[in-house]
This record gives structure tokens, sequence and C-alpha cells, in this order.
């Protein structure tokens, strides 16, 4: 399964927000309103459940969807956050709300070893598996500072 034919579709809905973008630069809008009007449309169209597709997707794919921040970043004259970024903070913080929520179904995959500070890592036989959720969580979990 690729998740490419996704990818093109955000890629091109971002593209066509990107349009508005420069329009609204056209009209000399502040840059703070320019990053607003970018982080609620485009980036929302980016990294819409960001947490299933990016583990998964191909260093093209990635290109392409990183190719639109850069746009954007040329376009409003300021530094955007990398898509990498963003992955990782939902990352962290949708596998905090899992281990916060001990009703939710996949909460056993959030055990602690014996220390009580990192979580047991997942086995992945295949590559796919290895860059899903779940693994991709527990390693981003692991690496922030001890608790």
């Amino acid at each position: 399964m690729s998740w490419s034919c996704h990818i093109n579709t955000l890629v091109k809905k971002a593209r066509q927000h990107l349009y508005h973008l420069r329009r609204s630069r056209d009209f000399k809008l502040p840059s703070q309103v320019l990053k607003t009007f970018y982080t609620c449309t485009i980036e929302s169209v980016l990294t819409g459940s960001i947490t299933s597709w990016f583990g998964n997707s191909t260093m093209q794919d990635r290109r392409a969807l990183q190719r639109v921040v850069r746009s954007a970043e040329r376009t409003i004259h300021t530094e955007l956050p990398d898509l990498q970024d963003i992955y990782s903070t939902r990352c962290r913080t949708r596998a905090r709300k899992i281990v916060k929520d001990l009703s939710h179904p996949n909460n056993g995959l959030f055990s602690l070893l014996r220390s009580g500070k990192r979580f047991r890592s997942l086995k992945a036989n295949t590559e796919r598996m290895r860059r899903s959720f779940f693994p991709q969580a527990i390693r981003c979990l692991n690496q922030e500072t001890p608790r």
C-alpha cells in the first residue's frame, strides 16, 4: 500500500491555497496575518491525519510536501515549521493521550518497562510496521527527557 496518491491530492489542494496566500500578500497584509492564513488553510490541509500516513510516506512524497511549505515561507518571508517536526509533535501528543486514557483500546500497547521510565518497544516484523504510528510514537516518547 502506498500513500502517494493521497499525498499528491494533498499537495494539489495546498498549491491551490498558495495562490490565495500570494494574492493576500499582494494586498500588503502583515506577515502575522499571512502566517495565520497559512496555518489555518495550507498547514491544516497538509497535516490532516498526518500521524496515519507520514511515517510510511516516501522521500519523494515528503519532498513534494516540504516544497509547498518552502513556497509558503518564501511568500510570507518567515520561517515555518517542518512537517517532520509537526509529525513528531503530533505523535507525542496523541501517544500521551492514549497513555492517559485507560479505556482506550490501544492503551495496552504503551506498557512501561520495569524501570517505569521507558515504554516497551513493539516488535515489528516488517519495515511498514516499524514506520507506522505505534512504534514511532513509542520511540518519540522514549526519546523525551526522563519523567
